[in-house]
């Protein structure tokens, strides 16, 4: 049964509100002023007030001014016997959920217990809505930590791949064979860097693209700088961020172009520059990579090596639904562009 606090100065009113009420399931107490009904608000607990306006002393603006300022206030429905609307307009900004005009007969007390149903069961939606909320985010709080954690596990992981990776190529003769698998271990790296900047920025669904292909063009630079061959790499972008599968098809669309312009752009001890680039152009992005080297035969027709970077630029590129075109002479320059 809920709880009524009904103050009102009218005794009579308030036994016959009182009666009523518990005839249609109210327990009712009843207070002759607003500093009695704050004081029962104070110590006992209810499910709903209802206050009358015209009151000596506070009136009920001024009971409700009060009642306010407590750290939890049930709802309040406003009664007057004024039908001005200023006064109903009055007690709603104050925070009544509800107002009734005050009448003789048994018309007014249906309307009271109607008008107490009706804010009982909003209040009761309003927290079953924050209990959602509450529980929802909990949710997502638990999800974010998984994933955090299964990023980060990711990440571990692919970097002890690339250490046996890098054993293996240690234990190799075969200097094809030792570039081959060193190309294997940067492109692995390209990606656990995706996931480690997952698990260590605090969003779990996108990626900052400058900072990530920073990381990954630094990595690139000492991986193929000899003391006789040294490459320096000169990356440039926009505030871009993209989804962490489309990081990852970037990030090693770039380990691809970097390394082949590392390799073949300048010769064995010589010193050479590769500049990337990372622009944002309307609802795209461009990516360009290019060197001051001899250029290409035929462009992209005629990939040196196994050609499975190519094929892989290739596969990356579909995957973003990708522009990809090949410039040559002088240098290579190669674009990729795709929708952000």
């Amino acid at each position: 049964m809920p709880r009524v606090l009904y103050i009102d100065d009218d005794e009579g009113l308030r036994l016959l509100t009182q009666r009523a009420l518990r005839r249609r399931g109210y327990e009712v107490v009843t207070a002759a002023s607003g500093d009695e009904g704050l004081a029962r608000l104070i110590d006992e607990f209810f499910d709903l007030v209802a206050i009358d306006h015209y009151m000596p002393g506070k009136d009920g603006l001024e009971t409700l001014a009060m009642f306010s300022t407590l750290p939890e206030m049930p709802p309040v429905v406003y009664v007057t016997g004024s039908e001005e609307s200023r006064v109903a307009v009055a007690a709603l900004k104050a925070g009544a959920a509800d107002y009734v005009v005050k009448t003789v007969g048994e018309g007014f007390f249906d309307l009271l217990s109607t008008s107490f149903a009706q804010a009982l069961e909003r209040t009761r939606l309003v927290a079953a809505k924050a209990e959602a909320e509450a529980a929802l985010k909990a949710t997502n709080e638990r999800l974010e930590v998984l994933l955090d954690e299964a990023n980060h596990r990711v990440a571990n992981s692919l970097q002890i791949v690339s250490a046996f990776v890098q054993m293996q190529a240690a234990a190799l003769d075969s200097e094809s064979a030792r570039l081959a698998l060193k190309e294997t271990q940067q492109r692995i790296r390209a990606i656990g860097q995706v996931h480690r900047r997952l698990y260590t920025s605090g969003d779990i669904e996108t990626v900052d693209m400058a900072d990530y292909l920073q990381t990954l063009v630094r990595e690139l630079e000492e991986t193929w700088s000899t003391p006789a061959s040294q490459r320096s790499i000169h990356f440039l972008s926009d505030p871009i961020r993209l989804s962490t599968d489309r990081a990852v098809s970037v990030g090693v669309v770039v380990n691809e172009l970097v390394s082949n312009a590392c390799k073949y752009a300048y010769a064995e001890g010589s010193m050479g520059t590769i500049r990337v680039f990372l622009r944002q152009e309307d609802d795209e992005f461009l990516l360009a990579v290019e060197d001051d080297g001899p250029g290409l035969p035929d462009a992209a027709a005629s990939p040196q090596g196994t050609g499975i970077g190519t094929k892989i630029i290739r596969a990356m590129a579909h995957s973003l639904k990708a522009r990809i075109d090949y410039a040559a002479g002088p240098g290579v320059r190669v674009t990729l562009r795709a929708a952000l």
